[in-house]
């Protein structure tokens, strides 16, 4: 990111190791996320000369002397999010608001990012997880924000066993939101996009039933499946007003909404005050910064490694390194049904 609104190559510093617990890594293979698109668009404030990316995976280059667990050579994937886990924040058991809120954000938002040949990783015990022999590279990038994202949105959502949840928005973030509500044991799962093959998509990761909203009221639609009751649990995957206001609208009195959106635009986000009981119908709403970890990242890598879930399936264009501008707007734009492109550095 050269400003807001401008994205190109640079030439900077190998990085280096700023305290003892880092480490540096050689990129492998990296995600283009629409986070990034945000940032570019001026969401989170200017940024100059800014290396973007946070969804990455490579082989470790070296590692501070306080660092214990990894060594030269390794193939490592590491989280979107990398908190200290020794602040307060951290300590408190919200280790993705590390020292402040979005704190344990750090690549692309308070230190350069991993769409570079290298990049450095704060806190590599912490932060960095070795790569099974039998899960790719491109798998194991999906684990670092899609996946530990979505399946948060379901987790924050109080699945209910045999119960019903609806997604509204079927990127890469909530399809892995449906993945995660049909392994939670939701009963019956709703879909909710305009966009075909992101509904068709939505079916093969465990969507029951899918609503195009350009056709249907998907109000409408889900109070109607639910016999006029509303769902268990809904799951907001866009991050805008009105796909956030119809949680509201399609959530059961005690249901949970879950935020999962990145809000990148506006000063305010509006409940609609009588779906929302005047403030009284206990429906709770949660949100959520994408958990990183190494053990997070054990566990989503398993769920990979034992096939029960395959986020390859997001995969819809593959672009070297020296592609990644137009890979980044093709993101922007959803060209060519653009769902998530990978880069390879080699």
């Amino acid at each position: 990111m050269k400003k807001i609104g401008e994205v190109g190559f640079m030439e900077k510093p190998m990085p280096t190791i700023i305290t003892g617990r880092g480490a540096i890594i050689k990129t492998t293979t990296a995600l283009v996320c629409t986070s990034d698109i945000h940032t570019v668009k001026g969401a989170i404030g200017e940024r100059f000369d800014h290396t973007l990316g946070h969804e990455a995976c490579g082989i470790v280059h070296s590692v501070g002397n306080n660092a214990t667990l990894f060594k030269p050579g390794d193939r490592i994937v590491v989280n979107a999010i990398t908190p200290c886990y020794r602040c307060h924040n951290c300590q408190r058991g919200f280790p993705s608001q590390c020292t402040q809120a979005l704190g344990g954000w750090k690549f692309a938002n308070t230190k350069d990012g991993s769409f570079a040949e290298y990049f450095h990783v704060n806190d590599a015990d912490a932060n960095l997880t070795l790569i099974p022999e039998n899960v790719s590279d491109e798998a194991a990038c999906y684990t670092t924000d899609m996946m530990s994202t979505g399946f948060k949105g379901a987790e924050n959502a109080g699945i209910v066993l045999g119960g019903s949840a609806a997604v509204f928005g079927l990127g890469p973030v909530g399809q892995m939101c449906v993945a995660g509500a049909r392994l939670l044991g939701a009963g019956m799962i709703i879909g909710v996009d305009n966009v075909p093959h992101r509904l068709e998509l939505a079916k093969e990761y465990g969507a029951d039933i899918t609503i195009n909203f350009n056709e249907k009221d998907p109000v409408e639609e889900i109070m109607a499946l639910t016999n006029g009751e509303g769902v268990d649990s809904s799951m907001e995957a866009v991050g805008a007003q009105k796909p956030f206001e119809n949680c509201i609208y399609a959530t059961r009195p005690g249901g949970t909404i879950s935020n999962v959106g990145y809000h990148g635009e506006g000063d305010y986000i509006n409940l609609p005050r009588l779906a929302w009981g005047v403030g009284m119908a206990e429906k709770t709403i949660k949100t959520l910064l994408c958990p990183g970890g190494s053990e997070r990242m054990t566990r989503l890598l398993r769920i990979v490694q034992t096939g029960r879930v395959d986020p390859t399936k997001l995969t819809s264009h593959h672009f070297k390194f020296a592609d990644m501008e137009k890979a980044f707007w093709m993101m922007d734009t959803k060209e060519d049904n653009m769902i998530k492109p990978v880069i390879h550095f080699d």
